[in-house]
């Protein structure tokens, strides 16, 4: 008698689907499943790989080309795995003025990333702002939550930097 094998997927081994899965099926019946799924995805799992997005589409009915329009719409949803610290360079007219595009240089002459990508460590995502609104302390650099203001000397990022390395050893 033959055996069958069952295939195993990532799916059965992250428990991180079966918690989405609950999810999804406590919220059936509600309008935007597509939405509201997506953003316990990324909550779950950090970012929103293919994977992810074929297993929503098997458990809600939508289609992976509809669920892939919402992620690529929304500046909330990651399809690439962010880093622990997010930096954002404020880019917005005043910050752009007085000097935005030096900090954004000496970020990424510092990490060695350009704008949008993760260091190899996993520990910075690099990313451009239209505005902070930070205005009058511009030029304005975040990383998580805290703001760095009036970086005309950009020969102090490497040191700001160095804090986050520090702060996750």
């Amino acid at each position: 008698m033959a055996q069958t094998s069952h295939c195993k997927t990532i799916a059965d081994n992250d428990p991180r689907y079966e918690e989405l899965r609950s999810f999804i099926h406590s919220h059936e019946n509600k309008d935007g499943i597509a939405m509201t799924a997506l953003q316990e995805a990324q909550s779950l799992f950090g970012y929103l790989p293919l994977e992810v997005h074929k297993f929503i589409s098997k458990e809600t009915g939508v289609s992976i080309a509809e669920l892939y329009g919402v992620t690529t719409f929304y500046s909330q949803f990651n399809t690439e795995p962010q880093g622990q610290h997010q930096i954002q360079i404020c880019m917005g007219t005043a910050c752009y003025v007085k000097g935005a595009q030096k900090v954004l240089d000496k970020v990424v002459e510092t990490l060695g990333v350009e704008v949008g990508m993760t260091t190899p460590d996993q520990l910075f995502t690099l990313n451009a702002a239209r505005c902070l609104g930070c205005c009058g302390l511009a030029p304005v650099m975040m990383i998580d939550d805290d703001v760095y203001a009036n970086l005309d000397n950009v020969s102090e990022i490497p040191a700001i930097l160095d804090r986050y390395r520090k702060d996750t050893k």
